[in-house]
């Protein structure tokens, strides 16, 4: 019997991109694409409120110094382009698109047709659900499916009749179609502000953090905390938590028998003893935050923290960077520092902090 031959590894550095596809918030165009010129080997396409910035480049194969999904904060996913298709048939658009996917000479584990998170995008999201089904019927044809394969196919439909086409390393990028995890509000949480902290330890932990990070018994204070919708995450984990607020907390959470309201202003209150957990979401200038974290940081206050930074209107790629600065120095560039601008957040980003130790 003739030896089979293993087949050769598909992977992210074979592919030949002709730039880069990052979805982002609309409004935010213009950081997400400050975040990408970053990168001098093209030049950077934005269109306010359309929800996605491009890197063109002259084409080549993707790079190891290429920045992935995690590294950029106001990307929701970052796709590898490998073409566009314009003046799409109606009737027939597999015709446009199966050529672009079959010249890359690769196989997928699955296949996702997107649009952008704008007016103009859920338009289309009947068309992308359609279309979803006939591209993976068409690719397990032509034997292009193979689950093994650590390669996603993207199709992001920029018009009923355009879309641009791209890929991403499964391992890499946002595990969520548009790079959006689609959260249902929980059953007694008392704010929909609940789901900005939900949304932050699936996208800002892995899941062996999250494990590690998140187990019942653990101690945790919540700055600037009623009515208590991200005090409910930490007390739906069995996280005895102290939250500080001078307004009312909601009663049913109260009851919960992990929970203690303390009545003082979050920036000058202390713990008697180092928490595992800060969590923030007060509205106060970002350099405040920013300064308030590190300094909980630094006096070994907290082990870790997640926080909000409301962004101002102008300026506000560079805010964010002081902000981070600051946060670093003062831990010596100790710090493990993660920040995106999730789903559930809107003019502010939220961070991740930590001493590496």
């Amino acid at each position: 019997m003739k030896r089979q031959t293993a087949a050769p590894e598909r992977n992210i550095h074979a592919i030949v991109a002709t730039g880069l596809l990052a979805y982002c918030r609309p409004g935010f165009e213009g950081e997400c694409a400050q975040e990408l010129a970053r990168d001098a080997s093209g030049f950077v396409r934005a269109e306010r409120g359309s929800g996605f910035v491009e890197l063109v480049r002259n084409g080549g194969a993707v790079g190891a110094e290429d920045p992935t999904w995690r590294e950029l904060i106001f990307a929701r996913q970052l796709l590898h382009v490998l073409g566009r298709a314009q003046a799409m048939s109606r009737s027939d658009r597999l015709a446009s698109l199966l050529p672009i996917v079959e010249e890359s000479g690769q196989r997928w584990c699955d296949a996702w047709v997107e649009s952008p998170d704008s007016d103009a995008g859920r338009e289309l999201a009947p068309l992308c659900r359609a279309l979803n089904s006939a591209l993976v019927t068409a690719l397990k044809k032509k034997r292009a499916i193979d689950p093994a394969s650590s390669l996603r196919l993207h199709v992001c439909l920029t018009a009923p009749d355009a879309a641009i086409v791209g890929c991403a390393d499964v391992a890499t990028s946002a595990p969520w179609p548009g790079g959006i995890p689609r959260l249902r509000f929980p059953r007694g949480a008392p704010s929909r502000s609940t789901l900005k902290l939900e949304e932050a330890f699936l996208v800002l932990l892995d899941n062996d953090e999250r494990a590690r990070w998140l187990k019942p018994g653990m101690t945790a204070v919540d700055l600037g905390a009623a009515p208590g919708g991200w005090t409910w995450q930490l007390a739906h984990r069995s996280i005895r938590t102290t939250a500080i607020d001078n307004g009312p907390m909601d009663v049913a959470l109260m009851e919960s028998g992990v929970v203690e309201h303390r009545r003082v202003d979050g920036f000058r209150y202390r713990p008697p003893r180092a928490v595992d957990w800060l969590v923030c979401d007060m509205v106060e200038q970002p350099r405040r935050i920013a300064e308030l974290i590190a300094r909980w940081l630094a006096e070994g206050l907290c082990r870790r923290a997640i926080f909000n930074l409301k962004l101002p209107m102008k300026k506000r790629y560079d805010e964010v960077q002081l902000c981070l600065s600051i946060v670093r120095d003062a831990l010596g560039g100790a710090a493990d520092l993660r920040a995106k601008q999730l789903f559930h957040d809107r003019e502010e980003i939220t961070v991740f902090a930590a001493t590496r130790r």
